[in-house]
């Protein structure tokens, strides 16, 4: 049975605050962001985080109805060309958003896809809900509150992981990424700095995908958590994280961010690695700032 699925973005004042979200109806939907991000960027983490919702039901196809060209270009015809390159564009320069896109690369293998275009905002109901809950989420970062996850997807679970299959290269014009005017940005730090946001408040099925089979948990007591061991009030409820810095060498990130809990100033770090194009997250330590 074909799932039929709307993905979008939004980013107020783009760049600024931004939201995505995919949507199959009411009791199946999804939705994140970051304090900072692109318009694309969300679009294609949709796009990106609807795969890893149903990599659980690889024979199932997937009908994507999207209102981005760039992402549906991006997907469908100029990644194969720009993977040939070096993940590099026809002038050279380096490829946009390389980070979200080799990780929708890796979500592809072994799946059944198609995408649709849809004008956005012309009264598709699908569409229009996409746009509704990608637009709060980012309203939600704007506004310094955690935005509304959703349900997600039934019995989700950790995608396999796989080696990736063999593609066709297709030489495409890149029309819409040459005229594409956003700032080059760290794509990997916003992408990390959105997991991090999401973990906090996340359901079991979604932190199964984030999560490192060995992560631990540091808390401000010093009492260390794994993955499987229940953790306390202040390592789950939603944070507001303000990042401090940010450190990416090859597949090993360090995330610092400054917080408030219950009063008090606070510091955390958070260790991802990156397993074939997944990042998941190592060890995550809270400290109380003296």
């Amino acid at each position: 049975m074909t799932i039929t699925a709307a993905a979008d973005g939004s980013a107020l004042n783009n760049p600024g605050p931004a939201g995505w979200a995919w949507y199959i109806d009411e009791q199946t939907w999804r939705a994140g962001g970051w304090p900072h991000g692109t318009n694309n960027q969300g679009e294609l983490m949709a796009v990106l985080d609807l795969f890893r919702a149903t990599a659980h039901l690889p024979a199932e196809p997937l009908h994507i109805l999207c209102d981005s060209q760039y992402v549906i270009n991006c997907v469908t015809k100029w990644m194969p060309g720009w993977k040939r390159k070096g993940w590099r564009k026809a002038d050279g320069k380096p490829v946009l958003n390389v980070e979200m896109l080799k990780e929708i690369d890796a979500a592809l293998v072994r799946r059944t896809y198609q995408f649709e275009w849809v004008k956005g905002h012309a009264g598709h109901d699908l569409n229009e809900a996409a746009d509704s809950k990608a637009r709060a989420a980012s309203t939600a970062y704007q506004n310094g509150a955690p935005p509304n996850s959703g349900p997600g997807f039934p019995c989700q679970t950790i995608p396999a992981e796989s080696s990736s299959s063999p593609v066709v290269i297709v030489e495409e014009p890149d029309l819409f990424s040459i005229l594409d005017d956003e700032p080059v940005e760290p794509d990997a730090t916003t992408l990390l700095q959105g997991y991090d946001a999401e973990l906090f408040g996340a359901d079991i099925s979604r932190a199964a995908v984030l999560l490192a089979d060995e992560f631990e948990e540091v808390g401000v007591n010093g009492r260390i958590w794994d993955r499987f061991a229940s953790t306390p009030d202040e390592a789950t409820a939603p944070r507001r994280l303000e990042a401090a810095s940010a450190s990416i060498e090859g597949d090993i990130a360090v995330m610092i961010y400054r917080l408030d809990i219950q009063g008090s100033p606070a510091v955390q770090s958070s260790l991802w690695l990156r397993r074939t194009g997944q990042w998941r997250l190592r060890l995550r330590q809270t400290t109380l700032e003296t």
